[in-house]
């Protein structure tokens, strides 16, 4: 009845015998035909990109898919398996790029973008050959003749169609928000992908920044900080990224926490009291101490004012959600910038005074909108400064030591070293990020945020941990998704806007 096994097994041959048995016999599509009427099981792959060769992970992530398929199969299950092939996106474009010699959005704009897209349409199927031997060598069935790719208009429409949906429900908005930028690519980056390109010895600057008190409120805070108004004082606040100075648009301190007025080489700084010794200034003079709370309202000189420059200054509430954006000119008797308190000051480092940045971070971005903050965006998505700065047209790293002599020549630099410290990187191109509000098209995820979160309560997984652990903690993190990019090689997003009146 069964034929004799020999004691030395090949056990590839052996493998291969069966895939040929199978390919032979057409068991795949037998075991789904045999199961056709049955309750549907539906499978599409999430798809891989193909231009690229397949590599050891993929095997991993197609043998899961199978088993799932295998086992709602074997269950009775009528369970058809449609492949899919990603063909769009920022690695086919990086790739292109590579193979023309760009290396920036300008220069394939200047090569013309519909040639350039054809280019990327001709180079996404190179190695579905290779996917295709590896899929079949590892024994994962799938229907390959007919898969679904990207590129085809069929499915982009079916694209069009869900937003058309989430639009209907009012899940789509147009907003500023600050994320994960890169200067090279051009894109925004998920937080998946930022997670990828995080660097432990990255090396910037440590600088600790001088911000003038005007005039007015030392005279109103005279007795308060027990100083003498003829001599200037000064708000001090550390920073690692001195290129988003000429953003600034506000001082944040601890409401609760004690700030010392030290005086020094015949002036006043302001600081956390607890972190004099680290800053170095132990051995000074302190001539009085102030609660946080009781240096909000002041107002400081802009270090870099933007109307100087021919860089716009705009104003929070209206760059938000109903993406409205004036320019305010310079107020009459000069501008200047708040003192206001957060709950993220730290008082672990720095000076316990944190320099706000609307335009450059995420918290300050969430501080611009609560306290109605100016916003000044002075760099562009090139990572160049604009304006007419000494440092504008340099990219921001570039700008960074410009920046510190022009503050150095006006007596605004208290210290300046180097740090190492971590920082992330774009993991395609090694570019460093950029944190930068900009305008973007979002999926309202967090108005069925609740909802995904009970569905996630019913989910049996495995392994467990992952239910309340990475997945069930992403559910309760959850932010609305941005799901527009500044590329071009991908599915046209369908949102006209009226030239007349402006409306979506």
């Amino acid at each position: 009845m069964f034929r004799k096994v020999g004691s030395k097994v090949n056990f590839p041959q052996i493998e291969q015998d069966i895939l040929r048995f199978w390919k032979e016999h057409g068991i795949s599509n037998k075991s789904i035909e045999a199961r056709r009427g049955n309750q549907h099981y539906v499978f599409y792959e999430g798809p891989p990109t193909a231009n690229g060769s397949p590599g050891i992970h993929h095997v991993l992530s197609r043998l899961f898919k199978d088993i799932i398929c295998r086992y709602k199969t074997m269950k009775g299950y009528h369970v058809p398996r449609k492949a899919g092939w990603d063909t769009h996106g920022l690695p086919v474009e990086l790739e292109v790029e590579s193979s023309l010699g760009f290396s920036n959005k300008a220069q394939i704009e200047q090569y013309g973008v519909a040639q350039f897209n054809q280019k990327c349409r001709e180079s996404v199927f190179n190695y579905i050959k290779e996917w295709e031997v590896m899929t079949e060598r590892i024994g994962y069935w799938l229907d390959m003749k007919h898969p679904y790719i990207t590129l085809d208009n069929g499915y982009i429409k079916s694209c069009w169609w869900i937003v058309k949906k989430l639009w209907d429900k009012g899940l789509i908005y147009q907003g500023y928000k600050v994320t994960p930028h890169c200067p090279r690519c051009g894109t925004s980056l998920s937080s998946h992908e930022v997670a990828l390109g995080y660097r432990d010895d990255a090396e910037d600057p440590s600088v600790y920044i001088k911000f003038r008190i005007i005039p007015d409120t030392l005279i109103a805070w005279r007795r308060l900080l027990n100083i003498d108004i003829d001599k200037p004082a000064y708000f001090l606040a550390w920073t690692t990224t001195p290129w988003t100075l000429p953003g600034n648009t506000a001082l944040a301190v601890a409401p609760q926490a004690e700030y010392a007025v030290a005086e020094v080489d015949g002036e006043y700084l302001i600081l956390a009291s607890t972190l004099l010794e680290q800053v170095g200034l132990g051995p000074c003079r302190v001539v009085g101490s102030v609660k946080g709370r009781d240096l909000l309202g002041a107002r400081y000189e802009p270090l870099f004012n933007p109307h100087k420059y021919s860089v716009g200054r705009e104003h929070f509430p209206l760059i938000i959600e109903a993406g409205i954006r004036k320019t305010w000119s310079e107020p009459r008797g000069g501008l200047t910038y708040p003192v206001i308190d957060t709950d993220f000051v730290s008082l672990e480092e720095g000076t316990g005074i944190v320099h706000i940045a609307p335009a450059f971070g995420e918290v300050d971005f969430d501080a611009g909108v609560d306290r109605g903050l100016d916003f000044v965006q002075s760099v562009d998505l090139e990572g160049k400064v604009t304006g007419t700065y000494p440092f504008s047209d340099k990219f921001v790293k570039d700008a960074d030591p410009l920046i510190l002599d022009d503050l150095k020549s006006r007596g605004l630099l208290y210290r300046s070293e180097r740090i190492i410290h971590t920082y992330p990187f774009c993991w395609r191109c090694e570019t460093p990020l950029l944190y930068y509000a900009k305008k973007a098209w979002y999926i309202r995820t967090t108005a069925v945020k609740d909802r995904l979160i009970s569905g996630n309560a019913e989910i049996n997984w495995y392994p467990s941990h992952i239910k309340y652990g990475r997945f069930g903690d992403w559910l309760e993190n959850n932010v609305d998704w941005a799901f527009s990019r500044e590329r071009y090689w991908g599915t046209p997003l369908n949102i006209w806007c009226c030239s007349s009146c402006g409306n979506y």
